[in-house]
């Protein structure tokens, strides 16, 4: 029996040895799969998305080496009724709203700064559309009915194999995928585990067989799909997503800091809602996109793209917002009207007649419920007509 229990305790020493030395190991991977978990609790949720560089593997977007463009300042409007109940309600954390390429209001809430680089979410699926428009033009690009395995060939054999560009700019690959963000086992939440674990979003890309329609018929919201674009522009250029948008989008803007892009353990950026900067960085590349592309007497995005990105494409879309590539038309919209979206309440507002943009942060944990939606765009057409 002394044997036995000596034996034991060599076993038992063994293992937890083992274990204390895979702990080591994989302290960071564990960490931040505990922050996945943690990252959109209550009492986090606000730190967290202005901080995610503390919990995940990040690449730098430069900024470039030229002068801070300028934001002149001109009279701060008086917001419309309802707007203190709105940023409490929603949760905002912060808005820059600009009128003819003035900041009109500006205002920072829940204990953050304007020096804070905030979580873009989806919001960074319209920077990657105009990414791809200067690569169009350049020719890297042929043309947006390419298939996507023409420039991502490792998608063979998977259920991007018969969609185009066009096809997943309009999310309407038809390839299944649950985007529901409340179920833990949805596909959105496995993808963030992936990062969180340091794997490979192309491998788990290439793991989706599965199609509910054919590519172009119907669209559906699959985040994975900007992941595609993301494959699509690295094939073609030989370069990594943050280089290129360093140097065709953010660069020439001026911005104040570099923004970065949070990525998976190969370190490809996670393209569909890795980036983050600051909101009047945020508010800088909407004044670009209001001014049809051009920015510091440069021509940075074509407008011919912008004016198609912008326009309602997708095919049956359902509901009452259009989506065109990468961007939102919100319902009644006048010409000149889109936006960029997020989860929990990122956007860029566009409305072009009054010469307004509206950069916005939020850590809204009930974005989304029913109704939410309408009244955030009903704010920001208000906060538009006061500007």
């Amino acid at each position: 029996m002394r044997r036995f229990l000596k034996a034991l305790g060599f076993v038992l020493l063994a293992l937890a040895v083992s274990a204390a030395i895979i702990g080591i190991w994989k302290r960071e991977e564990i960490a931040r799969l505990l922050a996945v978990n943690s990252l959109f609790s209550e009492e986090k949720i606000v730190s967290n998305f202005s901080h995610m560089d503390r919990a995940f593997l990040h690449v730098e977007v430069p900024r470039g080496d030229g002068p801070v463009s300028d934001l002149p300042r001109g009279p701060e409007a008086a917001m419309p009724e309802g707007y203190d109940a709105w940023v409490k309600a929603r949760n905002v954390t912060a808005i820059v709203a600009l009128k003819n390429g003035e900041i009109r209001h500006e205002a920072y809430y829940q204990g953050t700064t304007a020096q804070d680089r905030r979580i873009s979410w989806s919001v960074a699926k319209s920077y990657l559309s105009a990414l791809l428009g200067v690569l169009l033009e350049e020719g890297a690009i042929a043309s947006i009915d390419d298939p996507v395995i023409r420039y991502a060939p490792s998608l063979e054999g998977t259920a991007y194999e018969g969609a185009t560009i066009r096809n997943v700019l309009n999310m309407a690959s038809g390839v299944v995928f649950d985007e529901n963000y409340l179920d833990p086992n949805s596909d959105i939440n496995k993808m963030g585990r992936a990062i969180a674990l340091g794997q490979s979003l192309d491998d788990f890309t290439r793991g989706l067989t599965e199609t509910f329609a054919a590519a172009g018929e119907q669209w559906q919201y699959v985040s994975i799909d900007t992941h595609v674009i993301g494959m699509v522009i690295r094939g073609a250029t030989g370069r990594g997503v943050a280089e290129l948008l360093s140097e065709k989008i953010i660069a020439p803007l001026g911005l104040e800091e570099s923004p970065y892009y949070v990525t998976d353990g190969e370190g490809v950026a996670f393209v569909l809602g890795g980036l983050n900067q600051r909101t009047r960085d945020y508010a800088r590349f909407g004044q670009m996109i209001l001014q049809d592309g051009a920015y510091g007497g440069r021509q940075i995005v074509p407008a011919a793209w912008l004016a198609a990105s912008t326009a309602p494409s997708a095919p049956k879309k359902t509901g009452a917002m259009g989506y065109g590539f990468q961007w939102w038309i919100p319902p009644n919209a006048e010409p000149g009207e889109f936006l960029a979206q997020g989860v929990y309440g990122q956007y860029i507002y566009f409305n072009k007649r009054l010469g307004v943009v509206i950069a916005s942060n939020a850590a809204d944990r009930g974005f989304r419920e029913e109704g939410v939606s309408d009244a955030n765009i009903a704010m920001f057409r208000a906060i538009a007509g006061a500007l």
